[in-house]
């Protein structure tokens, strides 16, 4: 199972979850397919969740002139994941955080998205 590919299943829910602020527990069950780490997926989806406002709060103390409402969804989701892993998975590298965040916003993003988000992570990483 690819690891790349359980966070880019994160991604999806918790730009849903983003989106609509409520869990979708079909939506989680569509993506139980063997392909993806689901043990993963729901410990980073839900910590995502629980933890969401102070999350968010870390993201917008580092995206300075960017409101929560100001950043795109999409970026919000994918420094969603990577802030929870850097704050609360240890054995997950923080380089490794922040590359696949940038991959995901090279793939699902804008082209200056990943630039933004590889700045905010960065600085992130360096006050924590």
């Amino acid at each position: 199972m690819s690891r790349s590919l359980s966070r880019e299943t994160v991604f999806k829910l918790v730009y849903e979850y983003t989106v609509n602020k409520e869990v979708n527990k079909d939506t989680i069950e569509s993506f139980n397919d063997g392909k993806v780490d689901m043990e993963y997926v729901n410990k980073v989806y839900f910590g995502v969740v629980e933890n969401f406002d102070s999350l968010v709060q870390e993201i917008s103390n580092f995206s300075k002139g960017f409101s929560e409402n100001r950043i795109f969804k999409v970026d919000l989701s994918i420094m969603l994941i990577a802030v929870y892993e850097i704050k609360y998975m240890p054995e997950i590298p923080n380089a490794v955080s922040i590359n696949e965040a940038v991959n995901l916003a090279k793939s699902y993003s804008t082209e200056k998205s990943f630039g933004f988000i590889n700045g905010i992570l960065s600085n992130f990483v360096k006050k924590a």
